[in-house]
């Protein structure tokens, strides 16, 4: 029995205000690396890289902290305790539940982290993309458990792109 290869969807956005080159293309293999680490079959997510201004105000309206911070992941499949399920079309409904969210991630806080941990800005963005799909797919690290298991499973998707380190990192 045949089975057919994962399809993955993954859109790379870059704000007009970053000017600097950016490998969308290793952007794009740390996110399919993460989804086929945990099986997923068919996915789509979109990586938006913009400005620590942006991020800041995306995170003091939604998480309450007026500052920037790296990366931000805004699950499709988050829904308020107590809501109702989506009422969609059945057409609607397929797209949507194929879609994991969006991942924002500001690019000068990112290359201003990569400069401080001594690593190129292009690993550190494998590193956020990676952490921020295993948000999307449910992983958290609000307590120790489930940090050393969000940490074990980076470690192990960066390892191929040579970055195993970067998930054992220590913030100051």
């Amino acid at each position: 029995m045949e089975t057919s290869p994962p399809e993955y969807d993954i859109a790379v956005e870059i704000d007009e205000a970053i000017t600097a080159s950016i490998d969308v293309a290793a952007i794009r293999a740390a996110a399919e690396a993460t989804l086929r680490r945990l099986n997923v079959e068919r996915a789509g997510l979109t990586v938006a890289l913009t400005t620590d201004e942006y991020v800041r105000s995306l995170n003091a309206q939604y998480r309450g902290i007026d500052e920037p911070t790296d990366v931000l992941s805004f699950a499709t499949q988050e829904s308020l305790p107590g809501a109702p399920p989506l009422a969609l079309a059945a057409e609607a409904l397929a797209e949507v539940q194929g879609y994991l969210g969006d991942l924002v991630i500001a690019y000068p806080y990112s290359a201003r982290q990569a400069a401080h941990y001594q690593n190129s800005v292009t690993a550190e963005l494998q590193l956020l993309v990676v952490h921020g799909v295993l948000h999307l797919l449910g992983y958290d690290h609000e307590d120790e458990i489930s940090e050393r298991a969000m940490q074990s499973l980076q470690e192990e998707i960066l390892t191929q792109f040579g970055h195993a380190a970067l998930a054992r990192r220590v913030y100051e």
